[in-house]
């Protein structure tokens, strides 16, 4: 392991270090400034090539809150009202829900409705086609259900039409941060490979068969197939829902900036209630997953998350190339200094 842990928070290095994932990160800002920033393990499976402060690796969902972003920004500005309809900015788009129904995941539109191979994943126009044509699985803002592959989507293509830049450069040009979608070949170079912590890791992950969780992850194919995450398909591509690619420091700063008021807040609450998706009461803001306690952020499939802890003024995130589940991450929690 190597970095920086401040005194006070040495439980937290040794929370981390405890059963090394082979490759991960962790940074939390203390009022913006680091108290722990620490990394270990490699980032490639052959561990020849040490992981580094910059390295960068695909933490899933942890990046819904990043495009959601975007379009707060927009509204912001003025230039979306988030309880007008999708079909406002996008005329050909069907479903009769607001933006703010997308934001909170409560818009019908959980799963992509056209079946498609990996290789669409390369294909914006025909993926937003496709969701532009669908109809809603219940009534816009009546249920919740994270939506797995689709959000990134739905208000990454509301993004370009309002502002005119696809979400890929409107991330980079807006939020300058260490973490990005549809990955240049120098940030490609430093990317980490993605492994399971176990053989079984896409079926433990899978879903009940026909169950919401099974089919807003299995379409397109090949979100849990490593053979096409660590590709440069899935790299260069814009899937915003599930294809940031972060350092853990990106991810800290991200929430660091909104906990200051650099950027708008997220953690406004817009509906309460069963999520189909993750399977228990969740209460969404806009775009990100507000808990009991206070924090609020989002974590993503295979362990790695980003979320503020405003109580104690903490921005953290936790980023690693061994798919597994939130055990290191609850570790690292419960070794927080109270």
């Amino acid at each position: 392991m190597d970095g920086v842990i401040t005194p006070g928070f040495e439980a937290v290095g040794e929370a981390f270090a405890t059963d090394p994932r082979g490759g991960s990160a962790l940074t939390i800002l203390r009022d913006g400034e680091p108290v722990v920033e620490v990394v270990e393990g490699w980032r490639d499976a052959a561990r020849t090539q040490p992981w580094k402060s910059d390295t960068l690796v695909n933490v899933y969902s942890t990046g819904k809150p990043v495009i959601a972003m975007a379009v707060v920004l927009l509204a912001d500005r003025g230039l979306i009202d988030l309880d007008a309809p999708m079909s406002a900015y996008w005329p050909s788009f069907q479903t009769p829900t607001s933006v703010r129904q997308v934001l909170s995941h409560t818009s019908g539109l959980a799963v992509f409705p056209v079946p498609r191979t990996a290789s669409a994943f390369a294909d914006w126009d025909l993926l937003c086609a496709d969701l532009a044509a669908a109809q809603p699985e219940w009534e816009p803002g009546t249920k919740a259900a994270e939506h797995a592959l689709t959000y990134g989507h739905l208000l990454g293509e509301l993004v370009r039409r309002v502002d005119g830049r696809p979400p890929a450069k409107f991330i980079a040009d807006e939020l300058r941060f260490d973490f990005g979608f549809g990955l240049s070949d120098a940030d490609i170079a430093r990317c980490a490979e993605l492994e399971f912590d176990a053989p079984d890791w896409p079926v433990r992950n899978a879903g009940r068969p026909e169950s919401m969780r099974s089919r807003a992850t299995s379409n397109p194919a090949g979100a849990r197939d490593l053979a096409v995450i660590n590709s440069d398909l899935w790299r260069r591509a814009s899937i915003p829902a599930v294809n940031l690619h972060a350092s853990a420091t990106g991810v800290a700063r991200f929430y660091a900036a909104i906990l200051d008021g650099s950027l708008p807040a997220l953690a406004v609450p817009q509906f309460t209630g069963p999520d189909l998706f993750i399977g228990e009461e969740t209460t969404w803001g806009l775009g990100v997953q507000i808990e009991p306690d206070g924090t609020w952020g989002h974590g993503g499939l295979g362990g790695s998350a980003g979320y503020a802890d405003p109580a104690r003024g903490l921005a953290i995130a936790y980023v690693s190339r061994r798919l597994g589940d939130f055990t290191t991450l609850d570790r690292i929690e419960a070794a927080l200094p109270r």
